[in-house]
C-alpha cells in the first residue's frame, strides 16, 4: 500500500484527508484528564484532575483555550499514562489524597501532562491542596486558603470562612470550568453547609457531548435536615453530613472528578480515575495498542478511549 506523508486530522482541525492511503505522519487530537482527588475528613471536597483538550475549538479547563494537536509518526510508540484517583479517608483531621497525573509521551512530541486534583482539607483551619483543580478548605476553616488550580487546567477550591466549633462546612472542590463554592454557616451546628463542587467541562471528542472533571462537594457536621453539598457536574461526589447515614460520594470513575468531603461521623469520598481520549484519521491508525482502549469510529476518524494506562503505536 502506498504511504503518504500528511498532517491531516480528519474533522478534528479541519485538515484534508486522503482516502485509501496509509499516512506516515498524522495529526491526533487529545483529551487528557488526570485523576481526581479525595475529599478531606470533616472537610473540603476533592479537586478535579487537570483537563487539557485539543479537539476542535473546545476549551481546556481553568479557562484555557483549545491546544494544538499532536503529530504522530508511523512506527513510533507513544506511552499513555492514566492517573489514579486520590483516596478519601475516615481519620480525624486527615486531608484527602491528591489524584495522580495523566500524560501522553513519546519520541518527537512534547509531553502532554495534566496535573492530579488537589485533596480536600480537613477540620479546623486545614487548607485545601493545590492541584489540577484545587481542594476545598476543611470544615470550620476560619478563612484558611483553598487549594489553587493549575492555569489552563482547572480552578481553585472553595473556602470555609468561619471557625470552630460550629462555624461553616467544608469548601467545594474546584472543577474544570468553575471554582468550588464557599461553605456557609452561622456558628451553630444545625446550619453548617458545605460548598458545592465546581462544575466540569463538556467535550464532543468521542462524537457525543460528555461532561467530566467536576469537583467534590464539601462536608458538614449539621445534625438537622439532610442538606448535602452537591458535587460538580461531570461526576463530582456529594458531600457528607452527620444528618444522614451515607458517606460522601466518590468521584465518578474515568472522569477525573473529585470525591465529596466527609463529616465528623462519615468518611470522605475517593477521587475518580482519569481518562485519555485520542482522535485520529482512520487511515493513520495502526491498530496496535496496549491497555485495552475502547475503539470506535466517527466519520473518517478513529477514537480511542484509554481508561487505563497503555500505549499506541503510530
Amino acid at each position: 500500500m502506498p504511504i503518504l506523508s500528511s498532517c491531516g486530522a480528519g474533522s478534528a482541525k479541519g485538515f484534508g484527508l486522503t482516502s485509501g492511503v496509509k499516512l506516515l505522519t498524522y495529526s491526533v487530537d487529545f483529551l487528557v484528564i488526570a485523576g481526581g482527588a479525595g475529599g478531606g475528613f470533616s472537610g473540603g471536597g476533592g479537586g478535579a484532575g487537570g483537563y487539557r483538550n485539543s479537539f476542535g475549538s473546545e476549551p481546556s479547563g481553568g479557562g484555557g483555550s483549545s491546544e494544538s494537536s499532536l503529530t504522530f509518526t508511523s512506527g513510533t510508540v507513544y506511552t499513555i499514562t492514566v492517573g489514579a484517583g486520590g483516596a478519601g479517608n475516615s481519620s480525624f483531621s486527615s486531608k484527602g489524597g491528591s489524584g495522580l497525573d495523566s500524560s501522553i509521551s513519546g519520541t518527537g512530541i512534547t509531553t502532554i501532562t495534566s496535573i492530579g486534583g488537589g485533596g480536600g482539607g480537613a477540620r479546623d483551619t486545614t487548607t485545601g491542596v493545590a492541584g489540577g483543580s484545587g481542594g476545598g478548605t476543611g470544615r470550620d476553616g476560619n478563612g484558611a486558603a483553598a487549594g489553587a488550580g493549575t492555569a489552563n487546567q482547572g480552578f481553585a477550591g472553595g473556602g470555609s470562612p468561619l471557625g470552630s466549633p460550629y462555624g461553616s462546612g467544608g469548601g467545594g472542590g474546584g472543577g474544570a470550568t468553575a471554582v468550588g463554592s464557599n461553605a456557609s454557616g452561622d456558628n451553630t451546628e444545625a446550619n453548617e453547609r458545605g460548598g458545592a463542587g465546581g462544575n466540569g467541562l463538556a467535550s464532543s471528542i468521542t462524537g457525543s457531548s460528555v461532561t467530566r472533571a467536576g469537583g467534590g462537594g464539601g462536608g458538614a457536621a449539621t445534625t438537622t435536615g439532610s442538606v448535602q453539598a452537591a458535587g460538580g457536574s461531570g461526576g463530582g461526589g456529594i458531600g457528607a453530613t452527620d444528618a444522614t447515614s451515607a458517606s460522601a460520594g466518590n468521584g465518578t470513575a474515568n472522569t477525573g472528578s473529585g470525591g465529596g468531603g466527609g463529616s465528623d461521623g462519615r468518611a470522605s469520598g475517593n477521587g475518580g480515575k482519569g481518562v485519555i481520549i485520542l482522535r485520529m484519521p482512520t487511515n493513520g491508525y495502526s491498530g496496535t495498542t496496549t491497555g485495552s482502549p475502547t475503539v470506535t469510529t466517527d466519520g473518517t476518524d478513529t477514537i480511542l478511549v484509554f481508561n487505563d494506562s497503555g500505549s499506541i503505536t503510530g
